[in-house]
């Protein structure tokens, strides 16, 4: 496993950095079961992006809260760890799960955008975890801007579903990154299972389609640090998906936001 110091530097200078062979066998083909289990069965925010007939990108959300498959890995993988130590946190308080399932020929792209304003959240120890369980060479993996978490601009999100702007929130509109690429330090890997990419919640990223002949799944989870706050911004947003019963300000806490991991219990 590569020196956790060089990765923790390597995410504060460009928002996003790569651990490699962290997860082993036994964590990959729960999360593969789990997803399984996902795809049969989707919840109440799952969506398929693209046009009617040739949907062949499947979203979905808060999977632990219905899987005892996700959740053990919520609670007892070493994804809080990680998430902790990368973010220099003493603590690491879990957030939300995502599913993200691109079948071979998907063209949909995971358009450009930062994280954070999707979500009710302010502080900067705020990262995901990005963790596939199929080969994803980095033509198809997720890509970043690197630097951009310093950029100091939150941009509006879109819908994924549709491309629509999120309404009443009063952001600018995110440069067309894909348009100029050759204006940023884009920054990709190849990644294997085992591997995970962990990425900070105002860095901009985005990921292109999937023409290979295999399919490429991928468990997103996110993480709050000892900074984050509960934030509801103007206008719309998408996270939590039930906006809970805490105070502007608050730290994100109770059964529904599990302080999985401390510095001290190690």
């Amino acid at each position: 496993m590569q020196n956790l110091d060089t990765a923790r530097q390597n995410y504060e200078r460009n928002g996003a950095c790569i651990l490699r062979s962290v997860f082993d066998a036994s964590w990959l083909k729960l999360v593969e079961n789990a997803i399984d289990e996902a795809l049969q069965n989707p919840g109440p925010h799952s969506e398929r992006y693209g046009p009617a007939g040739a949907e062949r990108f499947f979203g979905d959300l808060d999977m632990w809260t219905r899987s005892t498959l996700f959740e053990k890995f919520v609670r007892e993988s070493p994804a809080a760890r990680l998430a902790g130590e990368i973010m220099g946190s003493s603590t690491a308080t879990f957030l939300y799960d995502q599913l993200l399932v691109k079948e071979p020929g998907s063209q949909e792209r995971t358009p450009w955008h930062q994280d954070q304003p999707y979500w009710a959240v302010s502080g900067r120890q705020v990262s995901s975890i990005w963790l596939p369980v199929d080969e994803a060479p980095k033509d198809v993996a997720l890509q970043f801007v690197g630097g951009s978490h310093k950029w100091g601009h939150a941009y509006n999100p879109s819908h994924f579903a549709d491309g629509t702007p999120y309404v009443g929130t009063g952001l600018p509109e995110l440069p067309d990154i894909e348009a100029e690429r050759d204006k940023y330090d884009i920054l990709a890997w190849d990644v294997s299972p085992g591997d995970c990419i962990i990425f900070q919640g105002m860095v901009v990223h985005g990921a292109p389609g999937n023409p290979r002949a295999g399919r490429r799944r991928v468990l997103s989870t996110r993480w709050l640090g000892d900074d984050a706050r509960y934030s509801k911004p103007k206008g719309e947003v998408a996270i939590p998906t039930t906006l809970p019963d805490l105070p502007d300000g608050a730290p994100f806490e109770g059964p529904g936001f599990p302080t999985v991991w401390r510095a001290s219990s190690t």
